[in-house]
């Protein structure tokens, strides 16, 4: 067997090729000897000199080293950080290119993993380019040769984190203050035991959680809360998991909200809760949900991995009745609140692992008209073995990995007989080769 190649050995003289495609990650495409290399920071349609970064026995990876022939679609990227922070990868391509080869990737997949083809293409779903993030989890690191705190994002293929001194993607209550956080945590006795801030923005009020391996003194403390007075900030602390979180400033702050106007639904969420990262992303999203499943009053409907009820409670304004499962008791307890809240109770949510479902559970057993998914990256495979049973006509699958849902379509379809009618890409994360997609299955 031959040996790896270690970094020492690769070669280093640059290498001209001409870029072909793009990869599933959204990287460049280019063969060299036979063997397909994939060229970060490369176009379609380029000649290129790269720079290998890895060899592998099936393929090779490569860094971009100069643009000999630019693609029409390239473009200077907007943030100064770009190339070195691995926050953003696709910078460099047009906005409006960026969604097309995501919608271009999710076609690619259908047809090759799942085997399937969506009978009409939904224009895809875009809003705001910078500014998007309402959602981060940000490294922080005290370098004591720089003398100085680093906080953002980790450089590219690298563990360390970059040198940056603002994100245009984060929204800009929290982006144009990297800095500032960076001079805060510097300043702390234990600067040392910060490794992360986690970042969550609401319609209204803003919190920064700072994960803290060590318990601040006094000083710390008062400097924390003067920090987060400035400039607007609730300030949590984590000593331990997501649980463990308690507010220093304010003492007592309510909680984060969004409201979905539309649908006439307010949300109240923990920092450390899952929401949805792009807030204007996510309201178009909803309206597509509720346009697909088109929920009517004597509906009854089965929202799977529903969080703290985003879908679960616009639906149920519409529909007869609504059934949320999710896999953690603390997104429960807040859906069920929210529902309380906004004076809903055609709804009910059940705690349940639905990567190992149990067929005998009551929610399981009952028939729904219409159901909607939202798995995480790994899908929904496992749940969707019970999909038979519950003779819904209707299917809607919100996606944020179109190889996983790719595989479940193929299921859908050629297992259990649906139709794939629509399919889509929603712009959540510009800039980035993440790709959100929804999909509708009728029978």
């Amino acid at each position: 067997m031959s040996k790896r190649p270690n970094r020492k050995s690769l070669p280093k003289t640059p290498v001209v090729a001409q870029i072909e495609s793009f990869a599933h990650d959204l990287r460049g495409v280019a063969h060299v000897d036979g063997k397909a290399v994939f060229v970060d920071g490369a176009l379609p349609g380029e000649e290129v000199e790269f720079i290998y970064t890895d060899i592998h026995r099936d393929y090779a990876e490569a860094r971009i080293d100069r643009v000999i022939t630019p693609a029409p679609e390239r473009i200077e990227a907007n943030c100064p950080h770009f190339g070195v922070c691995g926050g953003c990868s696709l910078q460099h391509l047009d906005e409006a290119r960026q969604i097309v080869a995501k919608q271009n990737l999710l076609m690619e997949q259908f047809r090759r993993i799942g085997k399937v083809e969506p009978g009409e293409i939904w224009p895809p779903l875009t809003g705001p380019h910078w500014g998007y993030r309402h959602k981060a989890r940000l490294g922080v690191k005290w370098v004591a040769k720089k003398g100085k705190v680093l906080v953002g994002f980790r450089e590219k293929a690298s563990a360390f984190l970059a040198e940056i001194e603002f994100c245009p993607v984060l929204h800009p209550r929290v982006g144009e203050h990297l800095r500032d956080l960076a001079e805060l945590i510097a300043a702390l006795s234990i600067k040392e035991r910060v490794p992360q801030i986690e970042v969550a923005v609401g319609d209204e009020r803003t919190a920064l959680v700072f994960r803290v391996l060590q318990t601040p003194n006094q000083a710390d403390l008062e400097m924390m809360c003067k920090f987060g007075q400035n400039f607007g900030f609730d300030i949590y602390l984590q000593p331990q998991g997501p649980d463990s979180i308690f507010a220093v400033w304010p003492e007592n702050p309510p909680l984060l909200g969004y409201s979905l106007p539309e649908s006439g639904v307010e949300f109240r969420f923990q920092p450390t809760d899952f929401t949805q990262v792009n807030a204007a992303i996510n309201r178009k999203m909803v309206h597509r949900v509720l346009e697909a499943l088109d929920p009517q009053p004597n509906d009854e409907i089965l929202d799977l991995f529903c969080g703290i009820g985003n879908f679960t409670l616009p639906l149920a304004r519409k529909a007869a009745h609504v059934i949320g499962i999710e896999g953690g008791a603390a997104a429960v307890a807040r859906a069920r609140q929210n529902a309380l809240d906004n004076g809903l109770d055609n709804v009910a949510f059940h705690v349940a692992d639905l990567t190992h479902p149990q067929d005998s559970s009551p929610w399981a057993t009952r028939r729904y008209n219409k159901v909607l998914l939202d798995p995480s990256r790994a899908g929904a495979l496992e749940i969707l073995g019970l999909a038979g049973q519950w003779s819904a006509s209707r299917i809607v699958y919100v996606s944020c990995n179109p190889s996983t849902l790719a595989r479940d379509a193929g299921f859908l379809v050629n297992e259990l007989g649906y139709r794939l009618v629509k399919a889509g890409v929603m712009d959540m994360f510009p800039h980035t080769a993440h790709v959100e997609s929804i999909a509708l299955f009728e029978k």
